[in-house]
């Protein structure tokens, strides 16, 4: 359940800044439909839980930890110029200790998003950007 509370506080955050963005950026979401416009760039949001602990004798308390990654997916044999700037943004969009809520439920961001080495497939530069969070229920 909690997952599922962290995966849409982080993706409601992306999808309103990619929305506001200029130009606006389309996302890849986890298990959705999803056909990119050739020759643009979107993002690739995907939530990597960890396993759930439990560190209290009681077995009350309940850490979801995990990371949080959006790979910028930019147009292949343009240069790494567009996707780096659109990763130095996300970097600024998703700050260290920031905390998301809704309804009671708090994730915070525990590591500075960090932009990671650029991988490249047949179509996409990529440039993935990723973070540690963590919510205490």
């Amino acid at each position: 359940m909690s997952n599922k509370r962290i995966r849409g506080l982080y993706e409601g955050r992306l999808a309103t800044w990619a929305a506001a963005r200029v130009p606006a950026l389309s996302i890849a979401y986890q298990n959705k439909p999803f056909t990119p416009v050739t020759g643009t760039p979107y993002l690739k949001a995907i939530l990597l839980p960890a396993d759930t602990a439990s560190d209290d004798l009681a077995g009350a308390l309940r850490t979801y930890r995990g990371v949080f990654q959006v790979s910028v997916m930019a147009p292949i044999n343009a240069g790494p110029g567009q996707a780096e700037t659109i990763g130095d943004e996300l970097v600024a969009l998703f700050v260290m200790n920031a905390r998301l809520t809704a309804t009671g439920f708090t994730v915070q961001q525990i590591t500075p998003a960090t932009q990671a080495a650029a991988l490249q497939d047949e179509k996409n530069y990529i440039v993935p950007v990723s973070f540690e969070y963590r919510a205490d229920t």
